[in-house]
């Protein structure tokens, strides 16, 4: 009996050994801003892929949050940068997801049209304001500026029109004037501006001074039961890129717009770049205390009945060991 008990055991663990090693790709999903940098720069300079050695990175471009939780719903991502908000609300829907790190604080500005006659939030009245996707970090930070401010959407008996848009795309969205403001992660707020429109807030004025987390790593909990060192690869690449990032702003700047390029046919200038990663605290930190304000606000907003178990939902231990 002890023999076959031991042999079954070892018999477990070569399959286990082997089943972790039999993983050849890794999917990571990443969006074109600057909130999503270290993906960005881990991408393009082959931070990843030096780490991960034979296993393959597959990238994946993601316009907004809910493609994101469309695609771990349905296990065609492994991981993936994202926004808390669309993170969380995937989560307390059973999907499979746990925060690995944090990527981003800050780095999403309100900008108005130029010609729009905006001036502040309280010029939102009646207007049509553009955010990423419906539930999106933006979105709920907009909506808990909107409330600051007296003022709500639509949807909440207000006047203010929340319209979804994807990042890349509003800038052709103020020339064609089919809104008048953005609530938008950089560079494209930076570029807007360029374009000829008006900052109405800026980093430290969406929320919290700016100390909130905009973007997270997030991994499939069932790929990292069956590929924990996979995931510590990948790790090691997001603060192989965050290091990069935070010595090299000239180098950073050229990563962020030959990757940002690759995905969306659009470049950002020099100037942009350096604005947009000035409003960008790149860090794989989070502060859980404004994480777990931000839950309430989600909450506040309508896009969850609860708040999560953040013992739960996040999980730093190993980028935390990895940092040291």
């Amino acid at each position: 009996m002890k023999r076959t008990l031991l042999s079954l055991a070892t018999l477990a663990l070569a399959l286990g050994g082997a089943q972790a090693q039999q993983v050849k790709e890794v999917r990571l999903g990443v969006f074109p801003n600057v909130t999503h940098a270290a993906g960005l720069v881990g991408v393009q300079r082959g931070l990843f892929q030096k780490e991960l050695g034979n296993v393959k990175l597959v990238v994946k471009e993601f316009a907004n949050g809910s493609q994101i939780n469309e695609a771990f719903a349905a296990g065609a991502i492994d991981a993936a940068y994202v926004g808390p908000g669309p993170a969380m609300n995937a989560f307390m829907r059973g999907v499979p997801i746990q925060v690995y790190a944090g990527a981003a604080n800050a780095g999403a500005v309100l900008v108005g049209r130029g010609d729009s006659g905006i001036r502040n939030v309280k010029g939102l009245a009646g207007k049509k304001v553009a955010v990423p996707t419906r539930g999106s970090t933006q979105d709920i930070s907009l909506r808990h500026l909107l409330h600051v401010n007296g003022l709500r959407a639509t949807d909440e008996g207000g006047t203010v029109t929340i319209v979804p848009i994807d990042p890349a795309n509003m800038p052709a969205a103020f020339a064609s004037r089919q809104v008048d403001a953005a609530l938008v992660q950089e560079p494209w707020g930076a570029i807007m501006e360029t374009q000829g429109a008006r900052l109405l807030a800026n980093e430290k004025a969406i929320w919290e001074g700016g100390n909130y987390t905009t973007t997270v790593f997030v991994v499939n909990t069932r790929f990292a039961e069956q590929n924990p060192e996979v995931v510590r690869d990948l790790l090691r690449g997001h603060l192989g890129a965050i290091n990069f990032i935070n010595k090299s702003n000239a180098g950073a700047q050229k990563a962020i717009a030959d990757q940002i390029q690759a995905f969306t046919g659009k470049r950002p200038n020099s100037a942009e770049l350096f604005k947009a990663l000035a409003r960008t605290r790149v860090t794989w930190d989070i502060n859980l205390k404004t994480l777990a304000e931000y839950a309430q606000l989600n909450k506040e907003a309508g896009f969850a009945r609860d708040v999560p178990d953040l013992n739960r939902f996040v999980n730093l231990s190993v980028v935390r060991g990895l940092a040291r």
